[in-house]
């Protein structure tokens, strides 16, 4: 059985896999790891380094034919999807509750995709999260992205020229994403607070040295496996005037607040924006998905009224060497439960592989991607 690692599309920095996973798949059973030529460049891996940890350099269409398990990041272009032959293995992270295309295309090329995803929010699976590993590094980077336009410091500094305050900031949810970013500004000397509409949240926001805004009233569904959901025109209306007088005192706003397979929830409104400090900084997480600022324009930085407001939802690919590196050890995580002594397992009695399968023999399998029943 063969394993191979294609390269990703131009502007996409990280690989799937790194040298380093390549022993620990060699070891799971896996005859041969093939790596297409020049995958690992763009994250400072090179050729060479996957050949001395025991991968084989191949062009890709050779991999793509050959390889019975393809890893990637993100999905491959449609027309060499439709390429794979049935039984073939792709794994990922494709975004199937946002990609209908690629759920459609996964059913009628009979593939079996796995897309991470997908993954349930259980403790077994937390080693195979990419959303867990690609929000830590996108949560540091939003903070580091937010100083570097900032026209103030983050800490404090008592100088001769005086005091300078520290930077206050905001961070609009406290999920991964949002706790390394509370994380990261507190380690920058900033003053932290953060909001979240979920009540587990509080101790762990806490738990970091921020103060927690709380908006009373919440919906906090437990059926929601951790996640955020959507919440009613009431409390709504409590939040943004909640947010609206915490941000117009902030320098930074970090936003990450997204819920699956939705538009992401506006949180920070254009009015709200309009009457925050000049030289403020906004970094949306959630731009990609419509953003949490109203005015968000995806993969831009533009001005708007004196305040720099950046959507920005590709952070990971910032920092694309560590990044590859937790992702390429989500996906060996995945691959152990998979690959039993150099067999592929496809077992649906297995939860983490029943939520993270896309489609299998040309029908579609994680219960997350069928739609509800009619009288539910």
């Amino acid at each position: 059985m063969t394993l191979g690692i294609i390269k990703e599309a131009e502007g996409e920095q990280r690989v799937a896999l790194t040298p380093e996973s390549v022993p620990a798949l060699l070891k799971l059973g896996i005859q041969e790891v093939w790596i297409e030529k020049g995958a690992g460049e763009r994250a400072f891996f090179s050729d060479q380094a996957y050949e001395q940890q025991g991968a084989r350099v191949s062009s890709r269409a050779e991999l793509l034919k050959q390889a019975k398990i393809v890893v990637c990041i993100s999905a491959p272009p449609d027309n060499e999807l439709a390429t794979l032959s049935a039984g073939q293995v792709i794994i990922g992270q494709f975004n199937p509750l946002g990609n209908a295309a690629f759920v459609d295309n996964a059913v009628k090329s009979k593939v079996t995709a796995f897309s991470l995803d997908l993954v349930p929010r259980s403790t077994r699976a937390q080693a195979m999260d990419v959303l867990s590993s690609m929000a830590t590094v996108a949560g540091y980077k939003a903070v580091l992205t937010a100083a570097n336009h900032l026209p103030t410091f983050f800490p404090m500094f008592m100088t001769a020229a005086g005091t300078i305050k520290p930077a206050k900031v905001l961070i609009l949810g406290a999920g991964v994403a949002g706790l390394q970013a509370i994380a990261t500004a507190k380690r920058l000397g900033a003053s932290v607070e953060a909001f979240d509409v979920r009540a587990a949240a509080k101790e762990e926001v806490m738990s970091l040295g921020a103060k927690f805004v709380e908006v009373e009233g919440a919906r906090d569904e437990k059926a929601a496996g951790g996640y955020a959901v959507e919440q009613t025109d009431e409390y709504k209306a409590k939040q943004a005037e909640v947010i609206h007088k915490h941000a117009m005192a902030a320098d930074v706003v970090i936003c990450t607040a997204q819920i699956p397979g939705r538009k992401a929830p506006v949180l920070l409104r254009k009015e709200t924006v309009e009457q925050m400090k000049s030289g403020a900084v906004i970094v949306d997480l959630a731009a990609s998905t419509g953003g949490n600022c109203e005015v968000t324009q995806n993969n831009q930085t533009i001005q708007h009224q004196g305040v720099t407001v950046i959507g920005n939802s590709a952070l990971p690919a910032t920092a694309p060497k560590d990044a590859s590196t937790m992702f390429g050890k989500n996906i060996v995580n995945f691959a152990k439960i998979l690959i039993i002594k150099g067999e592929l397992l496809v077992n649906f009695e297995d939860d983490i592989l029943l939520g993270a399968c896309v489609a299998h023999a040309g029908e579609v399998i994680s219960p997350r991607l069928k739609p509800a029943p009619a009288n539910a």
